[in-house]
């Protein structure tokens, strides 16, 4: 049996294929194009597509456990919904499924509130999943290299109530032991549901104070005007998806989307770390700018 990642050519999916590699267990990364897939050595590259059913059913045959990660794509709700249906009728005995922090709160982002639907979906139906919900990644602000650098502006409009942004690299971490836990399990585990989250609680004024400190210059926020980021967002994705990233930094800015400690501390015991934070990201990459 083994370990099914979908989403496995995606930044986060790379990045569980890389923690999962080595691990005794066999996984297969479910990608479009098999012959161009550049996985980590034993990683076996599955053809298939989340669009198309019939492909996943053929993925599936044979594992045991399945990482869903579904892109937000404008009918994302349907292809996880189908994908999970498929797992049930295979057999799958654990699923980790990719969801979104404050999912049940945010009812009018659109893909907040798809993932919260599958959410459902799992809970109604009794899967035997953990689902993962990350906040905002902390290495979308990689973006943000331009105009940090050449005019010193942090630019994403996330507000001032306060996010509690996470690393890629700690959801990676915490699906691939999740996804290793109910792989080596005699029999499927009850449902389990973690925050992703970092450890601190950060506006845009805190994200640009970060900023200098890592650049050695003055970086200011650079506000929190949604609808010219939708505008730009627009000569880069779909109109749809350029909107629904709008609402997102519009709830953000009204509710924020600040962690627990309980959420901190439960994250902490199922990596075995503390959350990697932002700072120590700003300063990693800004070391990477200069050097280059």
């Amino acid at each position: 049996m083994s370990i099914l990642v979908t989403g496995s050519t995606g930044t986060i999916g790379s990045q569980v294929l890389n923690q999962l590699a080595g691990s005794g267990v066999e996984v297969r990364g479910l990608t479009r194009s098999p012959n161009k897939a550049q996985f980590p050595a034993g990683v076996i590259a599955a053809p298939g597509d989340l669009a198309d059913v019939d492909s996943v059913r053929a993925a599936l045959k044979d594992v045991s456990t399945l990482f869903l990660l579904v892109p937000n794509v404008a009918d994302e709700l349907t292809q996880a919904m189908q994908a999970l249906t498929v797992a049930r009728e295979s057999g799958v005995k654990g699923i980790v499924y990719l969801s979104v922090y404050k999912g049940d709160v945010y009812a009018d982002v659109p893909h907040f509130a798809s993932k919260n639907t599958v959410e459902r979906m799992i809970e109604a139906l009794d899967l035997p999943a953990t689902a993962l919900r990350p906040a905002y990644f902390i290495q979308n602000d990689l973006r943000q290299k331009d105009p940090l650098l050449s005019v010193g502006v942090y630019g994403m409009p996330v507000g001032g109530k306060g996010i509690s942004m996470v690393d890629i690299r700690d959801i990676a971490e915490a699906a691939a032991l999740e996804l290793l836990r109910r792989e080596r399990a005699a029999k499927s585990l009850p449902r389990e549901t973690y925050a992703l989250v970092g450890p601190d609680v950060l506006t845009g004024d805190d994200v640009a104070g970060i900023w200098s400190d890592a650049l050695g210059r003055q970086i200011r926020y650079g506000g929190n005007d949604t609808t010219a980021l939708e505008k730009r967002m627009k000569t880069m994705v779909p109109a749809w998806h350029a909107l629904d990233l709008r609402l997102m930094l519009d709830r953000y800015q009204a509710d924020g989307a600040s962690a627990t400690a309980d959420d901190v501390g439960r994250l902490t015991r199922l990596l075995g770390h503390a959350p990697r934070s932002y700072r120590n990201f700003a300063r990693d990459a800004a070391a990477q700018w200069i050097k280059h």
